[in-house]
């Protein structure tokens, strides 16, 4: 009888959950920018969040291709214009300093998040609804840190790049200059002396530009749609619950990572990818010889690329003679040789999930880079803005890519850059390499958000994760205060020091200078 007490009592104890729970919590995600590859990284968690029960509201530019049980659209249609232009002049080639990059992505965040704040539906549910918890997009984006005021609920911010010393400084991480590289700066983490100085001069422009030009736009943006907010700005900042970032150690470098920063490098890609229609599972089933990938991410567009540079393209294709898929946007492509096969969009896991796809010629955009190093298919890198040349250096470092400029393409170039990529067996050994090390984890991506998200609700934010360097001011978080008053300190020593012994080398040699007394 004691033994039949026992064990319902055992099996009560396993299954009790741990915590409050989270069940049927309303969760708000927030994400204005029209490139779509930051909210491809996000969706999915956002779906799993919703068929685990609880309720998502999702603000952005992108509608569900079909309803979803637990998920609502907030579509903000005035912000789908915003990059016209940008990518525009990124694939002519008209490359800009990733500098004015990121004052352009300010610009566009400052208008991005008017038009957010601006909109009925948001202004309705921010009158008439509460919310569990906001997880929002913080590159360009921090005014949104109002809607966790506004709300009372704990915020998760989301990095779809890897991690800037502005994200690192909303949860007091570390980043130390010299061996972790600044985002616009193509070094790896053993630099040279001469390549510290670049990249502390580097951070240093960053940090400027972020904190004088970048944050009075987030600043006033806060200050007018959230009067009543109980934090100021740069209070809400400092009281962000957790950070998720695209990042793992097996993609780039070994860097810090504080309690509350969680690196979730793959969240958006599918251990078991989709089946391809039927006209490209053939396509690439009798691709005996193998196939090539092709294309420039979800900003940049194909159709844009000069004229002689695409003819460049399908020439160099053309004489290759290896099956090509093609992401191309136009309708149609003039003197396409029968090996291309162009599409307006593929299934791009699924395309390099494909084994007789043996090469991926890419843009070098994070997502890119972490999917092919999940499928560890080798890579001929043309990168063109952004955090893009600094990827393709990584990519090239780690021995799985080559990389080149797209100034740089020509029939001949474009067709012995494939042949080295194509035919040098080192660099599909260093993707199949770098594949099994990030494959190697405890628990995927995805679980492992699940789980930190779902730990900050159990956890009414968890506030007993954040570091005191979350509290500090920027002098006080580097010890800039103390450097100060120890050099002054010193610097008032020496000079004490010196002054004393001019003071005493004058006495002595007043000593020896007194005349002498004649005597008769």
């Amino acid at each position: 009888m004691r033994f039949l007490t026992i064990v319902p009592l055992s099996l009560i104890l396993v299954t009790w959950p741990l915590g409050d729970s989270v069940q049927g919590s309303k969760i708000l995600s927030v994400f204005p920018f029209p490139g779509k590859s930051q909210y491809i990284f996000i969706l999915p968690l956002l779906h799993n969040l919703a068929e685990k029960g609880h309720e998502v509201t999702s603000i952005s530019v992108f509608p569900q291709d079909k309803p979803m049980k637990n998920f609502r659209d907030i579509i903000i249609n005035e912000n789908a214009k915003i990059y016209e232009g940008y990518t525009e002049e990124a694939a002519l080639g008209l490359n800009k300093s990733i500098l004015e990059e990121l004052l352009d992505f300010s610009i566009m965040g400052e208008q991005a998040l008017s038009n957010v704040f601006e909109h009925p539906k948001v202004k309705e549910i921010m009158k008439s609804e509460t919310f569990d918890l906001v997880i929002m997009e913080i590159i360009g984006t921090e005014a949104l840190l109002g809607l966790g005021q506004h709300f009372q609920a704990p915020t998760i911010a989301v990095s779809t790049f890897p991690a800037m010393h502005f994200i690192d400084y909303l949860v007091g991480n570390p980043s130390p200059s010299s061996y972790i590289p600044h985002i616009s700066i193509p070094y790896g983490n053993h630099m040279s002396f001469r390549q510290r100085v670049a990249n502390i001069l580097a951070e240093i422009q960053d940090v400027l530009s972020h904190r004088y030009y970048v944050l009075p736009k987030q600043r006033n943006l806060y200050e007018k749609y959230f009067p009543s907010a109980e934090l100021n700005f740069d209070e809400a900042r400092r009281n962000v619950s957790l950070v998720l970032v695209n990042d793992h150690f097996t993609l780039r470098h070994p860097r810090p990572c504080v309690p509350n920063m969680i690196e979730v490098g793959g969240l958006h890609i599918k251990q078991q990818p989709n089946s391809l229609s039927q006209e490209l599972q053939e396509f690439l089933d009798t691709a005996t010889e193998g196939a090539i990938y092709f294309s420039l991410g979800s900003n940049v567009k194909s159709k844009d690329l000069p004229q002689e540079t695409q003819q460049a393209i399908l020439e160099s294709f053309r004489d290759l003679k290896i099956k090509v898929l093609w992401k191309f946007e136009g309708e149609n492509l003039p003197n396409k040789p029968a090996n291309v096969l162009i599409r307006k969009w593929f299934d791009q896991q699924s395309v390099l999930a494909h084994p007789n796809v043996k090469m991926f010629i890419s843009h070098g955009g994070f997502l890119s880079t972490t999917e092919t190093i999940f499928h560890g298919k080798p890579v001929l890198a043309i990168p063109i803005l952004g955090d893009q040349p600094m990827n393709a250096k990584n990519a090239v470092t780690a021995g799985f890519a080559l990389s080149m400029e797209l100034s740089e393409i020509s029939k001949e170039n474009f067709t012995k850059s494939i042949r080295e990529v194509w035919t040098k067996p080192k660099y599909s050994e260093a993707a199949k390499r770098l594949s099994q090390r990030f494959r190697d984890k405890p628990m995927t991506p995805m679980d492992t958000a699940l789980y930190w998200v779902e730990y900050v609700l159990r956890n009414k934010g968890a506030p007993y994760m954040r570091n005191a360097g979350q509290d500090l001011t920027f002098m006080e978080f580097h010890n800039l205060d103390v450097y100060i008053v120890i050099s002054v300190i010193i610097l008032t020593s020496f000079v004490i020091v010196i002054q004393v012994f001019c003071l005493l080398q004058r006495l002595v040699l007043r000593t020896f200078k007194q005349p002498k007394i004649k005597r008769n």
